[in-house]
């Protein structure tokens, strides 16, 4: 089992993002059904966000009405938090005055129903130096108790290598999939296993693409998000839809389903030499697509080296995110 924060964790974790941070959210209720399936199967690393959804209903309020009605279930589960967003400017703030604000929020949102066992920022403030942010959240939030500890988001590798000069990084959230290999050619991953750190690795099925339920770009909901990345635009879905294609085959030989593979395919480049582990956090909104996706899979050397095959003769098409959204930061 591998360790994050101090804690024991299941191999594949659980992405609340899409629970509150859209346009028309499940119900509560279902939500609780699936937070609930996620756990029951051994997901209890849950990665969500202040900022995902609004103040009033963010990935923090769902918890705290999660842990009001199942308190038996606080101490079984890792949270891990993104913040550091200005609630004014809506970008990245990283100022000892916006990481107070954050934290405390996010504290307060919890109501004292469940420690936040990791923060991190969305992304870096470039503009404020590294260590100015984190000896805020080191002295006041981690030594005295209030929080858990830090992890980092869509860094480079760079940050990696800095940061553990400054503070004890518990873990780095990038995005991984068959999709989306940069961090296992940009050193980011490397950086990781030499300094111990584990992989949160998100959208391990590139955003439900890999699932594949998306067959056309009809099938992405008008008001997703989705319609607004690269990748899902006219001319580079087709191309990315290739690769799907191929997956769902490969799959098919398993006997799993391309979820199954995509997300497992993570684990599997976990275990190759000089990788750190990884812990993919799919994100779901029923109970039966959390079932599907907790599933482990072993994939073979023989199986790794087919999907290798694929992989070198395929290039995704567009970028991970839309021009205005800044990644490894």
């Amino acid at each position: 089992m591998p360790q994050v924060a101090g804690k024991e964790v299941g191999p594949i974790g659980f992405g609340l993002m899409g629970l509150t941070w859209r346009t028309n959210p499940c119900s509560q209720e279902q939500a609780f059904e699936t937070m609930r399936t996620a756990l029951k199967n051994g997901c209890n690393l849950w990665n969500g966000g202040e900022f995902y959804g609004a103040p009033d209903y963010n990935s923090l309020v769902l918890l705290e009405r999660y842990f009001e009605k199942y308190p038996e279930d606080a101490d079984k589960v890792v949270i891990c938090i993104k913040g550091g967003v200005s609630p004014t400017t809506h970008q990245t703030d990283g100022s000892p005055e916006n990481t107070r604000r954050s934290i405390n929020d996010s504290i307060a949102q919890l109501k004292g129903r469940k420690k936040m066992e990791l923060f991190e920022f969305g992304r870096r403030d470039q503009k404020v130096p590294m260590e100015v942010t984190f000896d805020v959240v080191n002295k006041e939030f981690v030594q005295t108790g209030k929080i858990g500890g830090i992890s980092l988001s869509e860094v480079p590798s760079r940050d990696d290598h800095e940061a553990v000069k400054h503070v004890k990084v518990h873990s780095v959230e990038v995005e991984l999939s068959l999709f989306s290999t940069d961090i296992l050619e940009n050193g980011v991953a490397a950086a990781c296993a030499q300094h111990g750190i584990p992989i949160i690795a998100y959208s391990p099925i590139g955003r439900g693409m890999l699932t594949g339920q998306i067959n056309k770009i009809e099938d992405i909901p008008e008001d997703s998000m989705l319609r607004l990345f690269p990748r899902f635009q006219p001319g580079n879905f087709e191309i990315n839809l290739e690769l799907v294609r191929q997956v769902e085959e490969l799959a098919k030989k398993k006997g799993c389903t391309p979820a199954q593979l995509a997300i497992n395919w993570t684990l599997a480049i976990s275990k190759r030499p000089g990788m750190p582990t990884i812990i993919p956090i799919p994100g779901a909104t029923t109970a039966a697509r959390v079932e599907e996706n907790s599933k482990l899979v072993d994939i073979t050397d023989e199986e790794m080296a087919e999907i290798d095959a694929t992989l070198s003769k395929f290039k995704t098409a567009g970028e991970r995110y839309p021009d205005a959204i800044p990644t490894n930061t």
